[in-house]
């Protein structure tokens, strides 16, 4: 084998992880750790650290099921409770109102975080001008999205998360960040009450459920065999590695601006500008732009898979059913973003289905993930157990805090 024929299978057999990597790096993201460096500077960088190998270990259990089974998690769930048709139910239903309507509503942000980074890029500050973004953001993800090839949809994405990975870390490395701070702050946890809130949104936003149908998806079309795990995995902690470097790198960038005004990405590149020149303002501006539109294609992508496993329809990017589902979520996020909608109830009530649905579809993983007769002998072992009970006991303490932050506020 040539070193090049090597490169060529390597770069083959990559790309669902990429894929989730994109998904989770949305807008939501960039905020909240623009918020925790703006906030704590470095000091947060440890909850990072271990919201990726949170992430890690689960997406490397639903991988793991995509391949062995050759069926997204809904589909298996479905299965699997198919002796228990009330459980059943009540799960799905759960499922579908999280991903499915919390989707619709992020989508909206997804959208926005994409134009924001555009305008800061282009200068435009016009009302016109935004609604023509938004616009244009949507009528790419939609023509990505309606092609209906994956192997298309796979290299565009991976081609954006490089960029808004270069982007970013290009960014945090001009502020040239202390090295000896920055050690300490991934290495020496730090805890009290003023950023108890910041670490939970922080693994929040990192350990999303709507990843884990996604990336059980992606895998069963990409692979169709259980001698593909190396490369699943492999694919998986390369991918969402460099997704936490991307978050690590925005919570550097954020550390370096003294300011109390800076809310988002966007605040972050103008503030950047007049300390480290205006590179930092457009790495980062570009950076957002990616993360925002590759958001704005995973969210309607992951919404179809759930409704297709719900539904029993065939694999097929193209099928009425699938499209329908993904125009749907887009339509809706389209819409509230060049109107400048808040659909704030719709949020309120994706918020609490999140909160419900994460320590929900965990336990489940968690117990499918033990069933000999769905994974032979791909189950989980003891340490996947202990530490996917680790995860579980987190996203109960995620998912209670989300519920009451919702009820608080009505």
């Amino acid at each position: 084998m040539t070193d090049a024929t090597g490169k060529r299978r390597w770069y083959t057999q990559n790309g669902p992880g990429a894929l989730v990597a994109a998904a989770f790096i949305g807008p939501g993201t960039v905020t909240v750790c623009t918020l925790a460096g703006v906030n704590f500077g470095y000091d947060l960088l440890w909850v990072m650290l271990l919201s990726v190998f949170a992430t890690m270990v689960l997406q490397e259990m639903s991988a793991r099921i995509g391949i062995v089974t050759g069926r997204g998690l809904t589909d298996v769930i479905r299965t699997q409770l198919k002796n228990l048709s009330l459980t059943r139910y009540i799960v799905l239903l759960v499922i579908l109102s999280a991903i499915v309507i919390g989707n619709a509503a992020y989508e909206a942000g997804n959208i926005s975080g994409g134009r924001l980074g555009l305008e800061t890029l282009l200068g435009i500050t016009s009302a016109a001008g935004s609604r023509w973004l938004s616009l244009i953001i949507g009528t790419l993800a939609f023509a990505l999205l309606f092609i209906g090839s994956y192997r298309l949809l796979e290299r565009a994405l991976i081609g954006m998360v490089v960029m808004m990975s270069l982007a970013f870390v290009m960014a945090a490395v001009l502020t040239r960040p202390d090295l000896t701070a920055l050690l300490q702050g991934l290495l020496r946890p730090s805890l009290n009450d003023a950023s108890i809130l910041t670490i939970l949104g922080l693994i929040g936003t990192t350990v999303v459920p709507y990843n884990l149908f996604l990336h059980a998806s992606l895998v069963s079309e990409k692979w169709r065999s259980a001698d593909d795990l190396p490369h699943a995995r492999r694919d998986t902690f390369i991918a969402i590695a460099i997704g936490g470097l991307v978050s690590m790198a925005i919570i550097i960038c954020a550390a370096a601006v003294n300011a109390a005004d800076i809310s988002n990405a966007a605040d972050l590149a103008r503030g950047l500008e007049p300390l480290f020149g205006s590179f930092a303002r457009y790495f980062l501006s570009l950076g957002l732009f990616a993360a925002g539109i590759t958001s704005a294609i995973t969210a309607p992508l992951a919404a179809a898979y759930v409704v297709r496993g719900c539904m029993g329809w065939p694999k097929d990017l193209k099928h009425t059913g699938f499209r329908l589902v993904w125009m749907f979520i887009l339509g809706i996020g389209i819409t509230f973003s060049s109107l400048g909608i808040n659909p704030i109830d719709i949020i309120r009530f994706a918020q609490v289905a999140n909160g419900l649905a994460l320590p929900l579809v965990v336990a489940i993983l968690l117990w499918i993930m033990n069933q000999a007769a769905v994974l032979g002998e791909h189950k989980n072992t003891r340490l996947n157990n202990v530490l996917g009970s680790l995860i579980l006991l987190v996203t109960v303490a995620l998912g209670a805090r989300t519920i009451i932050q919702v009820m608080a506020s009505l």
